[in-house]
């Protein structure tokens, strides 16, 4: 397949090029950079130029692929609302070029609010759109399938890790160094899923082969990590006590991190190994984060 790949040169999104040309994939991946265009060349991807809001660039990448998987999102919290709303018009925008054809779409969503406090499946329904959080990737691979479109959906833990990560757990780490403390919130025994970048990539790859219409596949590998455990890693690396911080007292200490750390927020990919005979081999949350690349610099 000639596969199309937004975020092609994000932490994901590179490892889904190398997964997908190792396996025998030709790659196009989107890029707005000359450094991001010497990083596709030289994993013998084709540069494609363009970024998502350039929605002609879009059309233009899915149009020559046999497939097209969307990693891309801008996570600056700052614009978040105006960066989900430019997410759904690129989604909206590839969609278009697909339909009435058999090429499928993958776009990227997550885990973290299907079902807080109980264990999320890949049957769980995806909980409305709010102002709180308008993210509407999944709701918008949902509408496109119900037109036809062979869009799916791969939903990924809160932490995909692995060296390299700026996500959440990095932000963890540099909130501890700031406040002189590793905390989690309340008892910590609130859990968050997980998975490695590079069983991500693998996902990805077996979910774009089997060409499903309207799946949720799940990304995750560790069910849930109690988020205890997490800052105890860390305060071991730094150095630091490890402390509780009340409920009410999370976003004053974490800052925007605090609205997710204290969520429970199991799931399960038990449907999504099954039916893809997909398995997680690589190492999980806890070892990998208590290894030194997620502490040096």
């Amino acid at each position: 397949m000639r596969i199309f790949v937004t975020g092609a040169t994000g932490f994901v999104g590179s490892a889904v090029v190398q997964e997908l040309i190792s396996a025998g994939h030709r790659v196009i991946g989107l890029t707005r950079s000359d450094a991001g265009a010497k990083a596709l060349s030289s994993l013998g991807a084709e540069v494609h130029r363009g970024d998502l809001e350039d929605l002609d660039s879009l059309r233009g990448g899915a149009a020559q692929s046999d497939g097209v998987i969307h990693t891309a999102f801008n996570h600056d919290f700052s614009k978040f609302a105006d960066n989900c709303a430019l997410d759904k018009r690129a989604i909206e925008t590839i969609g278009g070029v697909l339909e009435g054809s058999d090429r499928p779409l993958l776009v990227t969503s997550g885990v973290a609010l299907l079902a807080p406090g109980r264990t999320a499946t890949e049957q769980t329904a995806h909980p409305p759109t709010t102002a709180q959080y308008p993210r509407t990737s999944e709701a918008s691979a949902t509408a496109l399938a119900a037109r036809g479109i062979r869009a799916s959906t791969v939903r990924l833990a809160p932490s995909v890790h692995g060296e390299g990560d700026h996500g959440f757990v990095p932000g963890l780490i540099t909130v501890a160094r700031a406040k002189g403390v590793s905390a989690y919130v309340e008892d910590g025994h609130n859990r968050w899923p997980a998975l490695h970048r590079l069983d991500a990539a693998r996902l990805y790859r077996l979910a774009i082969e089997s060409g499903a219409m309207g799946a949720n596949w799940h990304g995750v590998a560790d069910e849930g990590v109690p988020t205890r455990e997490i800052a105890e890693v860390i305060g071991k690396r730094l150095n630091l006590p490890v402390v509780s911080v009340p409920r009410e007292e999370a976003m004053g200490h974490f800052g925007f991190l605090g609205a997710f750390f204290g969520l429970d927020c199991p799931a399960s990919s038990a449907w999504t190994q099954d039916q893809l005979g997909w398995r997680p081999t690589q190492t999980g949350l806890i070892a990998d984060l208590d290894q030194p690349h997620y502490f040096e610099g």
